[in-house]
């Protein structure tokens, strides 16, 4: 039987979420769920798995507390991508650090259908808002990589942009949650008109076509299947732990490749101490295998 992947989200303003997190951690446990959910005050976030009538269960408990207009997406595994369940509360759903709100100020929606036509106009700056190691495995025909390691970063980047060479600003995300806070950000700091991909790459990539597509490569996913390609098929790529590139089968093969520690990006540019630390770690990895358990970090 196939996993149905949930990946959620929705901004609103939710005071009583730190009551509410044992609640829903409850709901989820008994129905066998896995993944993660992070709730904060401005509102929900995360990528959970199961059987369809567990997820169901779920999603339909969040709506019945006020989370009704979620931005849902879903896809399947053939094993779960998840190891254990996990529900937060956080200060924020996806950190920006900013001081920014996106319920009440957030850019145009673009559906999948009106997308290639609007970053093909060379007025348009299209950004991708992920960081390096997502875009450097795919990205949008033409799209500006800020060359950021985290989220926080990026208002850094928004600064350095010559808003006077750039009126129409086009950006997009895995399933859209960062775009909401970039583009909240950017109005906020004075850009003109700012669009984003509803539903993020992860929607493209489900809705459009092959030959259409102006997507090129690979979208990296935060959990163990890694990639997908369109259709949302699971592209066979592994993950490098110390520096969370996403690997060819081929990559895995370079001398520099060691599972769990390094590979050909990361192998040189490791300190001892990180180094010691990934080593460890796959000490702990082969040992739980070797016990028929799974390590809970792995």
């Amino acid at each position: 039987m196939a996993i149905v992947v949930a990946a959620l989200y929705q901004f609103k303003s939710f005071c009583h979420y730190e009551e509410i997190r044992q609640r829903i951690y409850d709901v989820c446990y008994q129905q066998g769920v896995l993944g993660t959910l992070l709730i904060a005050k401005e509102g929900i976030n995360g990528t959970i798995s199961g059987s369809q009538e567990a997820i169901d269960s779920v999603t339909s408990y969040l709506k019945e507390i006020g989370f009704d207009a979620m931005e849902l997406k879903f896809s399947h595994a053939h094993e779960d991508p998840f190891l254990r369940l996990k529900v937060v509360a956080k200060r924020e759903i996806v950190t920006l650090g900013q001081n920014v709100d996106p319920c009440s100020l957030v850019g145009d929606y673009v559906d999948v259908d009106d997308w290639n036509e609007l970053i093909s106009r060379k007025d348009v700056l299209l950004i991708d808002t992920r960081n390096d190691y997502e875009y450097e495995l795919g990205t949008f025909e033409g799209a500006v990589n800020p060359n950021t390691t985290c989220f926080r970063e990026f208002p850094e980047y928004v600064r350095s942009i010559d808003q006077k060479k750039y009126k129409i600003v086009a950006m997009f995300c895995t399933g859209g949650i960062r775009c909401e806070k970039a583009s909240s950000f950017m109005l906020q700091e004075g850009f003109e008109k700012v669009y984003h991909l509803k539903g993020g790459v992860l929607k493209y990539l489900e809705e459009m076509s092959v030959k259409e597509s102006l997507w090129r490569g690979d979208c990296f996913v935060f959990d163990r299947r890694v990639a997908l390609g369109h259709g949302l098929e699971v592209t066979g790529h592994v993950q490098c732990y110390a520096c969370r590139r996403a690997l060819t089968p081929q990559e895995t093969m370079s001398e520099y490749y060691l599972e769990g520690i390094s590979c050909h990006y990361c192998y040189h540019h490791q300190s001892a101490q990180k180094k010691q630390a990934v080593i460890e770690r796959q000490r702990q990895v082969v040992l739980s295998k070797a016990a028929n358990q799974r390590h809970i970090g792995d």
